[in-house]
């Protein structure tokens, strides 16, 4: 057990041993008050029990969201069977992966950066990927993407293939896909509507009903947004649950009074209702919750439904998302802690890459999608939190959350799209690490941010930045500036783009 001073504990002959350009060379270094504190390097990071217990706790609640608002983006949707996944038991599962990975994270890699389903990727799956293959199908891809991400870390390769991709395709690939997650919560929303082709125009999409927000439903979207956007303004902590349960209540009680109703009934559309879940009080909370989604998965069916090479990009796409996603959160969130080395990189970093690749498979294997570190976990991170010790509390907390996710079936997603447009403006943030002044640089960056919300698909914005940065490179002599593995992905996407053409050409 070594026993280090503070700088204010230091005796006056130390304090003048140190030389006035080192002011900070005997600076806090650790008391090891025992086998908990020595474990997670409490002391040594300028942390106490409470404060990690506090922190812990603030990440849980800034976060907790998500168990209302990933069933809200996976379930009811069809795959290309025409299959759904069950709303309550996606919310089940949501916390359950959650409580394991942030609990593993946390005592293995020992920093405090909480898991949850990522969102780009949960959209991805299931705006793109689930038109094409089934729901086991496609989980089994993001299984095989996080043993993928694994063998990267292990063997060291995740870092090589980082470094290949220009710094301002990663920034712009974030940016895009924040600008798909907004655009989803705004149609899902019913802010955005796409115009009748009855209407006679050519213009594609329009706000609310003819252009007015005419509905209960869509009011209370506009009143959660700007609820949200306010806490987190003001840097209330889990203002965006907070934001969530507030129009909650406000849907409930308009539901009670106006009798709305679900907006389709009996096969014919009513836009004046809600969109999915209904705001009305369940049946019952506590009850042991469904967990039959876990090992619902097919590793090889996608590859035989769709071909090697769609699946295979598929599930490149899901490992480009994933891979920049938790690259950047991890050195920010490091970063904010003060806990990156003089190289700016965080401690631990292998082994916590490897671990966040085990929250892909652990996101495939229970339906619930790939889990990710969290950006949330920034604001237990502001609470004190130094530590994975932090992250058994935020664990626990999902763990518990597991027996009480009927509670979903009152949050309709008008309440929740508010979350999604607040997490893409925080995406846009982004932007500012992109050089717009040259043109080879803008042109790509600009293309890969607008495919994704225009085209609603993150792998046509990827695949659209990547060729275009190769050829602009080619033709403005910069070729040999291009990494040989942003050839080889460019190229894949070309035959992505065509895979039409080109099956029928072999056929």
């Amino acid at each position: 057990m070594c026993f280090i001073l503070n700088a204010d504990e230091k005796t006056q002959g130390e304090r003048g041993a140190l030389s006035n350009d080192e002011p900070q060379a005997a600076e806090k270094i650790a008391v090891s008050k025992n086998g908990l504190d020595r474990y997670f390097r409490i002391t040594e990071r300028g942390s106490t029990v409470g404060r990690e217990m506090r922190g812990g706790l603030v990440s849980f609640f800034s976060m907790a969201y998500i168990i209302l608002l990933n069933p809200l983006i996976l379930g009811g949707t069809p795959d290309v069977e025409g299959n759904t996944l069950s709303i309550p038991e996606i919310a089940a599962v949501t916390a359950l992966t959650a409580g394991v990975m942030t609990i593993a994270f946390g005592a293995i890699a020992r920093l405090p950066f909480a898991f949850a389903t990522g969102l780009g990727i949960n959209s991805l799956v299931a705006v793109t990927i689930v038109q094409e293959v089934t729901w086991a199908e496609a989980m089994g891809l993001i299984v095989i993407e996080g043993i993928i991400i694994v063998i990267l870390a292990i063997t060291g390769l995740r870092s090589a293939i980082f470094n290949a991709i220009p710094a301002d395709l990663k920034a712009a690939i974030t940016v895009g896909i924040g600008l798909f997650i907004a655009m989803v919560g705004f149609v899902d929303s019913g802010f955005v509507r796409r115009v009748p082709d009855a209407a006679g125009t050519t213009v594609p999409v329009g706000l609310g009903i003819d252009g007015s927000i005419a509905s209960w439903p869509t009011a209370v979207f506009c009143f959660g947004l700007l609820l949200c956007g306010v806490l987190v303004a003001r840097g209330v902590r889990g203002g965006i649950l907070i934001g969530i349960v507030s129009a909650t209540v406000l849907a409930i009680v308009i539901e009670a009074i106006a009798k709305i109703g679900p907006s389709f009934v009996d096969g014919e559309a009513v836009p004046e209702g809600w969109s999915l879940a209904v705001p009305t009080l369940p049946e019952s909370l506590g009850a042991l919750p469904n967990l039959s989604l876990i090992g619902n998965i097919d590793l090889i069916g996608a590859f035989t439904r769709i071909g090697p090479l769609s699946a295979g990009l598929f599930v490149f796409t899901l490992l480009l998302a994933n891979f920049f996603d938790a690259m950047g959160t991890f050195t920010g969130l490091s970063r904010e802690a003060e806990l990156t080395d003089a190289d700016g990189n965080p401690p631990n970093m292998k082994t916590a890459l490897v671990i966040e690749g085990f929250g892909a498979v652990a996101g495939g294997l229970t339906s619930s999608s790939s889990n990710t570190v969290f950006l949330e976990s920034a604001t237990g991170i502001a609470e004190g939190a130094r530590t994975g010790l932090a992250n058994l509390l935020t664990g626990a907390l999902f763990l518990a959350a597991v027996f009480f996710t009927p509670v979903y079936e009152v949050v309709p997603v008008e309440a929740a799209g508010a979350a999604l447009v607040i997490v893409g403006a925080l995406m846009l943030g982004q932007i500012t690490n992109i050089d717009f002044s040259k043109y080879y640089i803008a042109l790509p960056a600009f293309l890969t941010i607008v495919a994704m919300p225009f085209t609603y698909s993150i792998a046509n914005g990827i695949g659209v930045g990547f060729v275009s940065w190769v050829v602009l490179a080619v033709f403005t002599g910069r070729a040999k500036t291009v990494h040989p593995l942003l050839w080889v992905v460019a190229i894949l996407f070309v035959a992505y783009f065509a895979i039409d053409p080109i099956t029928a050409a072999l056929s």
